[in-house]
């Protein structure tokens, strides 16, 4: 049982109609994808080609602090403003997409960006199931 599963599970107030295993498993490929950006921004870095990596960079750290983001805000519930959740959950997802896109590109010659686009990938599915199930 991991420890976004435990923390859903003890809330003591209501998660509405939420499926609390979609929260969970949104919440975690979000913690997931921040790391596995971060991680692919810092291997870019280390590449001989840095200057052609540069919008990869970018669009690693970019990515890494909306999914850091979303994580937070969909574990707070407390008076949440659900416009606002959903509001940032589509911009996780659209980051995702985009990063999940420019990692493809450096795909074939960076082991690294192919483990980054596939995170990214997982990460704008699992918030675009979370969407529908917001209704």
């Amino acid at each position: 049982m991991t420890h976004v599963q435990r923390m859903l599970e003890t809330y003591p107030g209501d998660l509405g109609r939420l499926d609390r295993s979609l929260l969970e498993a949104c919440i975690e490929a979000c913690v997931d994808c921040a790391q596995t950006c971060t991680a692919c921004a810092d291997a870019c870095l280390s590449e001989d080609v840095v200057s052609s990596l540069t919008a990869c960079i970018r669009m690693n750290l970019d990515c890494a602090d909306l999914c850091e983001v979303t994580s937070r805000v969909l574990s707070r519930h407390t008076g949440s403003c659900a416009d606002l959740v959903r509001s940032v959950v589509e911009a996780c997802a659209q980051a995702c997409r985009s990063c999940g896109e420019e990692c493809a590109l450096h795909g074939t010659a960076h082991a690294h960006c192919r483990v980054c686009m596939d995170a990214c990938r997982q990460c704008e599915q699992t918030c675009r199931e979370l969407l529908v199930a917001f209704g």
